[in-house]
């Protein structure tokens, strides 16, 4: 699959490191490009809000990690890019987009289990921000233990038992790297929009009531929309809510 690897994208392949997040912003420097990082084994990989990924052997760890294009907000849309290439890669790897979903803010769901988890983070050079990295976690091969996760979570599963269907990390690296370019192709050229609305219509639970759970608060209402920031739109009884960032549950 060498020739059919994205043009002008670095590819550092690594037996094990920390993280890949962390290994992107060692390594930033250093990089001519954008540049996907895999590691085939992390021993402190992380998941949002500080919290442990559990990384099973088999399963994917990567980043991809590229200087700031855009202004921090407008670059951290790639959130969705980036859920929209998983999506891309899964059902190519599986032929059954008919099982998959696309859960705000930043997972991916195989027949209504997690299967995916993506991990934004700013690299910082001298004090101000000039790359973003965005890490993704796809159970490949085995789901961690759902007793291991907070209450109201989605159930974990993996590639394997879901489809029957077996890829390597590379393998897979190599049907991400290109889904990601063809959709980040589509960010730069015509902007948010046509991402929106892609991700919208992979969207989870839609015009459904879910919970969003924020600092201090849980707020439920009906999903209506992502807005054009990316923010969750909620109707709740007291009106429209829009919201940043937050743990949704259904």
């Amino acid at each position: 699959m060498q020739d059919k690897w994205p043009a002008g994208v670095g590819r550092i392949i690594l037996p094990r490191t920390d993280s890949t997040l962390s290994e992107a912003a060692r390594r930033f420097s250093d990089l001519s490009g954008p540049t996907w990082i895999l590691a085939h084994d992390q021993t402190a990989a992380r998941g949002r809000r500080g919290r442990a990924w559990a990384n099973p052997p088999g399963n994917f760890a990567s980043t991809h990690v590229t200087g700031l294009d855009r202004p921090a907000g407008e670059a951290a849309l790639r959130s969705f890019v980036m859920a929209l290439a998983l999506h891309d890669a899964l059902a190519a790897a599986t032929g059954r987009a008919d099982l998959l979903a696309l859960k705000w803010p930043n997972d991916v769901l195989l027949a209504g289990g997690k299967v995916a988890g993506i991990l934004l983070e700013s690299v910082t050079l001298q004090g101000r921000v000039a790359g973003l990295s965005v890490g993704v976690g796809v159970n490949l091969f085995a789901a961690p233990d759902p007793e291991s996760l907070e209450p109201g979570a989605v159930t974990p599963v993996s590639l394997r038992a879901e489809t029957g269907i077996s890829i390597s990390d590379l393998d897979f690296l190599g049907l991400l790297a290109r889904a990601y370019a063809v959709r980040d192709h589509d960010f730069i050229t015509y902007g948010f929009a046509p991402i929106r609305e892609a991700w919208l219509r992979l969207a989870a639970r839609r015009g459904q009531a879910i919970t969003a759970r924020l600092p201090g608060e849980a707020v439920t209402g009906t999903f209506e929309t992502v807005d054009e920031n990316g923010y969750l739109v909620l109707t709740t009884a007291r009106g429209p809510r829009r919201i940043a960032a937050a743990d949704v549950v259904f």
